[in-house]
């Protein structure tokens, strides 16, 4: 189900009672804007209130011009006009007081409000001004005394004037209110104040009342909603923050090394907690970097500790308090203080008061602490209180304070009364001298900093155990927030130290990542080359198995392209290219799999023939790609087919007289189209060039050992040796180029085979399988293994490979109901779409997702290998509509996997098709090539043609026959006189 689309907003407001957090502010919301929490595109403000008091409506009004004044100047006017208002959404947020309309109303007011349920509706604080209104609402902000609300009347020398955004700008267009009532009352934000006053406000009062009187007011009442005030309570706070029953701890940004440590219900937001700490229920953490053994228990906060603290934690069991580190300044000089109170002590000025959850009383004779050491002997006894008393040290004459500095008076130990007079010696300060001495710059500094931290360490942690989560929101938030470096490190360091190349691998990954964000978009695309000659050192490390040194060189090389967008580009896709060596290296421990026995050697001049069907995948793609096969395990479900009646991929190989190796490749009569000759070793020495003349027949003769690239003896000196001879060998395919029937590794697999046995060997299916898997490493093509499952394997089969190294490749006939094949052949047909497929791009770029593990894509690749399993028991059952539901969700599971991977034209001939067929998807990854249908009547290939030649735009396409081959790999000896070749110069 489609998530509801939320609100782009034009410009979001933040309205602030002081002056020094304007900056801090502006700052903050920028944050959030380079995280991808707030639309790039949205306009950020901080505005500073006019006053002091100007009162929330004030504000709002002052917020509203400001942001009519920045849209007026973005779109070009050079004065102020309403005209923008009509294509903006504006936020304005306020950092003030939370007012209901019946301000401490009486018991009959609340009773007139009372709902069926016994509940009253309560004011949220949201406001919503239609464009008109907010249009008459700006336009008093040039009506004496109105503009007093403005920055623009306050510089203008105007008389500062508070109103209520509730009991004076809403209040006017309340339909029940006259406008005597209106013009006298008074909101109670105001007070009680002279009667000069109240005057100037009736003033205000009746502009507002000729400017907005005829506006409607209406109220949405959301039935299942609560409000949670912010109030002074401790617990109520805590409430907010823990989730009391909940069956587990609440996380959020954090890093938790000991998680079974966390009680049920507490919470830890933006923390990291190495070693044992014991969190009891209803406790919360914020914002520590704590190192255990550390023992918090039930219904405690602490926030604001650093690392350096965690000592004096050690040997306490808190309960029931509030510890917290606090940024100042000091008279211009930073530093830290620390406050600790209780969770149930009252802030009230009234009653007789608490201090750590005890009466005043009990805690003096526990400390020794004494009145006069917190208050003035001139204060008045109801002043006595918890806000007022000079409790908290923040400057010692002769050390730095800590946590330790208050927790003395928890249990007053037996030191002599040392912590009371190194209390007693500090400049204290209370809780109300402290709030204007507090650094918020410093303080969302260093929240910032332990966030990256104990991102960091979750990085490494999600790295080297492997786990199925994204750290590409913390790439981005890394990189815009100008920091990359230390998560470059990070990823450096996983990589250089990781046992597992598929963890390297990963790391690498993540680093071309970080480099792809710091380009910010430009440079080129992500996709493309990676073979400059100054990585090939780097590269040359990983080769030859040395990672550490690798990654070093790599780093080192890296420094040396982060100074433009272009060269970023280039260094990610290098990056890329490492992994691609490590993913190789991974892939090569399938030849563990991979065993010959020894057969008669054919005659000289004898051909071996090897021919093979193309390959139907139905289910489960994607799932067989490096590293998907052995990190999360593959699924694949696929046919062997005929394609017209033909088995249409094929090679052969004889040996010949010449000590040299004779290549062929094209159509299977004798008009070869591509021919090469290999007299010595430098002829084979493009094997690893995919697109070279001839590479993989190179590839091949590499891979079937019957030629050693690296050999100290020439190619015609290990020829002689071994086979008195060389090898022709040719290879063929009557499928158009990227149809995506698995031609190229089929036709690997042919090659192979038919090599093998002319070398007196023979190989067996499944070893086949897995010695393409080498072959195209060798190759560096990459790709999986479904394509020579699919063709190499008669039938209806599924292929598997398990998570883990070496990877191995398992493959299960799939039975099916008697008569069902023919009945599959009958309905089943191929389209030649007309359009060539560009898989490597594709395939780069599901690696890519997959590495960052995008939860989308996670998640579609887990249904991938699920849906083999539906799909295998469709075909047992013989339902064809099974069958066909069966396509048409693998479709969309592909292009989940690979987006891009539909054109236009396709979709179109899709649609065209749809009524007709129980299912369709493209071949292999897409892009092009083969449609293959599941039709709802047999033999409808005629009729379909007749469908899509009324279709225009539909290019070069054709529709044929295909049937399931139950036979497979072939091969054959043929004598010498069957050649029908024509002969090498």
């Amino acid at each position: 189900m489609e998530q509801p689309k939320g609100v782009d907003w034009t410009v979001v407001i933040l309205t602030c009672q002081y002056k020094d957090s304007v900056q801090v502010f502006q700052r903050e919301l920028e944050v959030r804007q380079k995280r991808e929490q707030i639309p790039a595109g949205t306009l950020l403000l901080a505005v500073e209130d006019p006053e002091k008091r100007v009162g929330s409506g004030g504000a709002t009004l002052n917020a509203l011009l400001v942001a009519a004044e920045h849209l007026s100047a973005r779109a070009g006017f050079t004065v102020v006009t309403s005209d923008v208002l009509h294509s903006a959404w504006i936020l304005i947020l306020h950092m003030g007081l939370v007012l209901d309309i019946y301000y401490q109303g009486t018991e009959a007011e609340i009773q007139r409000c009372v709902r069926p349920d016994g509940r009253v509706p309560l004011v949220s604080g949201v406001v919503f001004f239609s464009v008109e209104t907010a249009e008459r609402l700006l336009a008093t902000h040039v009506s004496p005394p109105l503009d007093a609300c403005t920055y623009l009347g306050l510089d203008s020398g105007a008389r500062p004037v508070q109103l209520s955004l509730f009991f004076d700008i809403l209040y006017c267009m309340a339909e029940n209110v006259t406008r005597e009532d209106f013009l006298v009352g008074r909101p109670p934000e105001l007070g009680q104040g002279d009667a000069d006053v109240a005057g100037y406000l009736q003033s205000a009062r009746a502009q507002l009342w000729r400017e907005l009187r005829d506006q409607p007011l209406s109220m949405a009442y959301v039935s299942n909603g609560s409000y949670s005030y912010m109030t002074s309570s401790a617990t109520e706070f805590l409430h907010s923050l823990a989730l009391p029953g909940a069956p587990g701890a609440q996380i959020v940004h954090s890093q938790v090394e000991e998680q079974q440590l966390l009680a049920a219900g507490s919470s830890v937001v933006s923390c990291l907690l190495e070693g044992p700490v014991r969190l009891g229920p209803g406790s919360v953490l914020q914002h520590c970097h704590l190192r255990g053994p550390i023992h918090i228990g039930a219904g405690c906060m602490v926030s604001g500790l650093d690392i350096a603290h965690s000592e004096a934690l050690r040997g306490w069991e808190l309960h029931d308090l509030v510890l917290q580190g606090h940024r100042t300044r000091l008279h211009g000089s930073p530093g830290h203080a620390f406050t600790l109170v209780g969770r149930l002590d009252s802030w009230e000025r009234q009653g007789a008061g608490t201090y750590l959850n005890v009466p005043w009383s009990e805690f003096f004779k526990r400390t020794g602490v004494r009145a006069w050491d917190l208050w003035d002997p001139d204060t008045p006894p109801a002043e006595c209180c918890l806000p007022s008393a000079r409790l908290f040290p923040v400057l010692h004459p002769s050390r730095d304070l800590g946590p330790q500095d208050l927790l003395w008076m928890l249990d007053r130990q037996e030191d002599g009364g040392e912590a009371l007079r190194a209390w007693r010696a500090s400049w204290r300060l209370s809780w109300e001298q402290l709030q204007p001495c507090l650094d918020r710059a410093a303080t969302l500094a260093s929240r910032r900093d332990l966030f990256f931290r104990q991102a960091l360490h979750k990085a490494r942690h999600v790295l080297e155990a492997r786990q199925d989560l994204s750290l590409r929101p913390l790439i981005w938030a890394a990189v815009r927030e100008g920091c990359p470096g230390p998560l470059l490190a990070t990823l450096d360091q996983v990589a250089a130290g990781a046992e597992d190349p598929g963890v390297a691998a990963r790391a690498l990954a993540c680093v071309a990542d970080v480099l792809g964000c710091m380009a910010e978009g430009r440079g080129g695309l992500r996709s493309g080359p990676a073979a400059n000659p100054e990585w090939m050192r780097p590269f040359s490390y990983l080769e030859c198995g040395d990672l550490a040194a690798g990654v070093e060189a790599l780093a080192q090389e890296r420094d040396k392209w982060l100074s433009r967008p272009a060269l970023l580009v280039r260094a990610a896709r290098h990056y890329e290219g490492a992994g691609q060596i490590l993913i190789r290296q991974a892939v090569m421990s399938a030849q563990h799999f991979v065993s010959t026995e020894p057969v008669e050697l054919p005659g000289p001049g004898q051909w071996v023939v090897a021919e093979c069907p193309a390959r139907v995948d139905f289910s489960g793609g994607w799932s067989d790609t490096p590293p998907l096969a052995y990190e999360l395990g593959g699924a694949v479900l696929g046919l062997a087919v005929r394609v017209d009646g033909r088995r249409p991929i094929g090679a052969r190989a004889r040996r010949i007289p010449e000590p040299e190796l004779w290549l062929a490749v094209g159509p299977r009569q004798d008009e070869m189209t591509v021919k090469i000759v290999c007299r010595c070793l430098a002829d084979l020495r493009d094997y690893c060039q995919p697109h070279a003349p001839g590479a993989l027949l190179k590839a091949a003769f590499i891979c079937a050992g019957i030629v050693h690239v690296h050999s100290e003896l020439q190619l015609n000196e290990q020829l002689l040796r071994t086979f008195g001879g060389g090898f022709e060998l040719h290879t063929w395919s009557e499928l158009p180029h990227g149809s995506g029937l698995g031609t190229s590794s089929i036709l690997a697999g042919t090659a192979l085979a038919a090599l093998q046995r002319a070398a007196g060997r023979v190989v067996g299916t499944e070893a086949l399988i897995h010695a393409v898997l080498h072959l195209e490493q060798v190759l560096t093509t990459g790709g999986g293994w479904q394509d020579q499952v699919g063709g190499l394997m008669p039938g209806i089969k599924v292929g598997r490979s398990r998570a883990q190294l070496p990877l191995k490749v398992e493959v299960e006939e799939v039975t099916v109901p008697e008569g069902f094949v023919q009945k599959l052949n009958d309905h089943l047909l191929l389209v030649y779409t007309g359009k060539t497929r560009l898989a490597r791009n594709l395939l780069q770029d599901v690696l890519r997702s997959w590495y960052a593990r995008l939860p989308a894509v996670v998640q579609n690749a887990h249904s991938l290998v699920q849906q083999t399993e539906e799909c295998a028991e469709a075909f047992r059952q013989g339902s064809l509509p099974l069958l066909g539901q069966c396509l048409t969700s693998y479709w969309e599971q592909k292009k989940l996997m690979a987006p891009g991977c539909e054109p236009l034209a396709v979709r179109r001939m899709m649609d065209v098709l749809a009524p007709h067929v129980h299912g369709q998807s493209l071949a292999g990854a897409g892009g092009g090539g083969f449609l293959y249908l599941l039709t709802k009547e047999p033999q409808q290939k005629e009729a379909l043609e007749a469908v899509l030649a009324k279709t225009e735009g539909l290019g070069n396409y054709s529709i044929h026959l295909v049937e399931v081959d139950t036979q497979g790999l072939s091969l054959k000896l043929l004598g010498t006189e069957a050649s029908t070749c024509c002969p090498f110069p």
